[in-house]
């Protein structure tokens, strides 16, 4: 075997051992995931494409070197070679090479393109679960506060009941959430109206009180006029009669 399919042979003995080691079930995604993200890997990853084209370039070209080795020497059945044994040997020897090599190449092309499918679906996997337990303690989040809030609600209305307000029906237990909340709703409605008057009324009451201290405030003023004139005219009547 030449240098060349002896480094194509070697790779593809190292593709199966990644596969197979890819394919170890009690290793999770995780685990290969925080592996694919390891600084030496990224650093190989960096130009992984880059290398990983080359490789298939590669490979492809040693694929159809081999295919064109088979077919050159696939003639033992065209030429009549009966009275030279020696070359019929030859050639089948040169043939079982040839398609040798072309098992080799066309294997390691299929587990390169295997390997790097199974590299990155371990790696979608691994997002995927991540994702998965992230959307599931949200859930239980929600759920934990809509039971907390419901809660909340429920002992809201006893204390209601308990200060002699009247809680609507659609608020007690049995009732539900939609009913429930579309009764809060209305009573709040309300409150807001309710609310929305009394700030009227105050600011009526304020604008009252605030024409009637400006009113107050010019009588005053008139008022001291007044007393200045009947101060300065008893003071002129004080002088003519002296």
């Amino acid at each position: 075997m030449s240098l060349q399919w002896t480094a194509v042979a070697t790779f593809l003995y190292a593709e199966v051992f990644f596969v197979l080691l890819l394919c170890i079930p009690f290793i999770s995604p995780k685990r290969w995931n925080k592996v694919f993200k390891s600084r030496i890997v990224q650093t190989i990853a960096l130009y992984g494409n880059t290398y990983f084209m080359v490789a298939i370039a590669i490979l492809v070209f040693l694929l159809i070197d081999a295919f064109r080795e088979v077919r050159k020497y696939s003639v033992t059945e065209k030429v009549d070679l009966t009275n030279n044994p020696t070359a019929i040997e030859h050639i089948h020897m040169k043939l079982f090479r040839a398609q040798r090599n072309e098992y080799i190449a066309g294997f390691a092309l299929l587990l390169c393109l295997l390997l790097r499918r199974l590299a990155t679906l371990l790696s979608q996997q691994a997002s995927l679960m991540a994702s998965n337990e992230a959307f599931k303690k949200q859930a239980e989040g929600a759920s934990t506060a809509a039971k907390k809030y419901m809660e909340e609600n429920e002992l809201l209305q006893e204390k209601l009941r308990e200060a002699g307000i009247e809680v609507p029906e659609g608020g007690k237990k049995g009732a539900g959430p939609q009913e429930e909340n579309k009764a809060l709703k209305e009573e709040l409605k309300t409150l807001k109206e309710e609310l929305g008057t009394t700030k009227k009324a105050l600011q009526k009451s304020d604008s009252d009180v605030r024409a009637m201290k400006k009113q107050a405030e010019n009588l005053t003023v008139e008022y001291d006029r007044l007393l200045d004139e009947h101060s300065k005219l008893l003071a002129t009547s004080d002088k003519k009669s002296d």
